[in-house]
């Protein structure tokens, strides 16, 4: 494969007078994908003399290598370095797990938790803590059975038909 990258673009416009020497001097920046590679360089003069014919020499054509600038740390190595300390600590971390293994864990027991039921009993309740005014309100008066049955007044039957209408198939169905 080859690359080429063209560095002619100054140009000089200098008269030397015969049998007179004269330096010139070119600076050019490669492009980045020729680092670290050989390079073919290849510089061509091109004069005219004093009646005014052109001429092109070939002043240099060798190979050359361009060397890559050491910048110390750039990013993709930090990055590498920041993978592998990742790596290392993950590792590590499931090493860890693996050696402490069983030894951290408490045996299961083979008793059965007790389940929290509530106060299923009515007669093991305390109400001790309760203000006065709250347990005269609980108490449901002489006469009735239920504090809701005082409370609710009974249907009549075109009133428990209308509310059955009013219910959708599934409410209906449960009852």
């Amino acid at each position: 494969d080859y690359f080429v990258q063209n560095f002619s673009a100054v140009t000089y416009n200098r008269e030397v007078q015969p049998g007179v020497e004269a330096t010139v001097s070119y600076q050019f920046l490669p492009s980045e994908q020729f680092a670290g590679r050989p390079f073919g360089l290849n510089i061509a003069l091109n004069y005219k003399d004093f009646k005014g014919q052109h001429y092109v020499e070939h002043v240099f054509n060798e190979t050359v290598f361009i060397t890559e600038i050491d910048e110390g740390l750039d990013g993709e190595t930090f990055f590498l370095y920041v993978l592998m300390a990742g790596v290392v600590v993950l590792l590590l971390v499931l090493g860890q797990q693996y050696l402490v293994g069983n030894k951290g864990k408490r045996p299961r027991s083979t008793t059965q938790k007790k389940i929290e039921l509530g106060t299923t009993d009515k007669g093991n309740v305390d109400y001790d803590w309760l203000p006065e005014e709250t347990l005269r309100a609980l108490k449901p008066p002489k006469g009735s059975k239920s504090p809701k049955a005082k409370n609710t007044p009974k249907l009549t039957k075109r009133q428990s038909s209308w509310k059955s209408s009013q219910q959708s198939p599934r409410q209906r169905k449960v009852k």
